[in-house]
């Protein structure tokens, strides 16, 4: 629909200005001729608008801007409200607080959700690198916020709402699959009943590398989408069509993506040292926090296959 489009058209633009910006400050600091520039320009897509963005920065520089001020401007005139001054842009929360004055990199401009200026091994230095790697860490973060909620729903279900799970526990579950009967999906066999390992490894293959693949190079649902914020019917809720949710939403969604990696990261962990589930682990806890707790149980090993 109409609001959907604008929402995507709004996440296209913004990207075509940082891609603009970082062009133009990619050359601010080498001396060519009007024939190696215009040879430059001829090899661009985006030609006309590096052009114009190439005139307004030149301006602004001259007026006394730097090139990482002006993209903090541009970003935040494209996001708009107070999701800007809080999240994004140079008025935003950095890694250090107070004392983050020379310890946030020049690239680290506060353009993108989640942003709090940490770079200590210059990972992103080059745009490209860190273009893939934020990609790589939301793919990441919505896989580790689904997994998180997989691990801990049915371990719920059976301990506190009765649900007949034949094995709750996440990194146990898989295994009934080679059980007399096979795996049924909550307890419910008319839900997901598996019976054969390689149909579910095919079924895997199939459903989630086609999703991956059409998220990268387009497919029935569009051509051209943004990678990591398609838009369009992949947002039939319409939570892009107003620009400051959206900028709010990424930065909440990364944030909470982020803990859901530690998380999983814990669940991990605890599976080894006790060979429990992340809830009963929860629950003794709970119930001896002095006696129960990674100081006292995260030493030995009693994980059991």
């Amino acid at each position: 629909n109409g609001k959907v489009a604008s929402g995507v058209a709004i996440s296209r633009s913004g990207s075509m200005v940082n891609s603009a910006v970082r062009g133009v400050s990619a050359l601010s600091g080498k001396k060519i001729s009007a024939e190696q520039g215009r040879a430059i320009l001829s090899h661009s897509p985006k030609a006309n608008l590096l052009v114009k963005t190439g005139a307004i920065t030149n301006k602004l520089v001259k007026s006394g801007m730097s090139i990482p001020e002006i993209a903090q401007q541009v970003t935040c005139q494209k996001i708009g409200g107070a999701a800007c001054q809080e999240w994004y842009g140079p008025d935003r929360a950095l890694w250090l607080g107070p004392f983050s004055e020379g310890a946030v990199p020049s690239y680290l401009t506060g353009e993108f959700p989640g942003d709090y200026g940490w770079d200590t091994q210059g990972l992103s230095a080059d745009p490209n690198t860190f273009a893939a790697y934020r990609e790589t860490e939301v793919i990441h973060a919505r896989w580790a916020m689904l997994g998180t909620l997989g691990c801990v729903t049915p371990e719920l279900l059976a301990k506190y709402s009765g649900v007949p799970i034949a094995e709750p526990v996440w990194f146990k579950a898989g295994s009934q699959i080679f059980a007399e009967g096979g795996l049924d999906y909550l307890g419910n066999p008319s839900l997901v009943h598996a019976q054969s390992i390689l149909a579910i490894l095919a079924c895997q293959v199939i459903l989630m590398g086609g999703a991956e693949a059409y998220r990268v190079n387009g497919g029935p649902a569009g051509e051209g989408l943004d990678a990591i914020n398609p838009g369009g019917a992949f947002d039939p809720l319409g939570l892009a069509d107003d620009p400051d949710t959206f900028a709010e939403l990424k930065v909440k969604e990364i944030k909470n993506g982020r803990l859901a990696m530690f998380s999983m990261l814990g669940f991990y962990v605890q599976a080894i040292a006790t060979g429990k589930g992340p809830v009963e682990n929860w629950a003794e806890h709970i119930a001896d926090p002095a006696g129960v707790n990674g100081l006292t149980n995260g030493i030995a090993t009693k994980f059991t296959p």
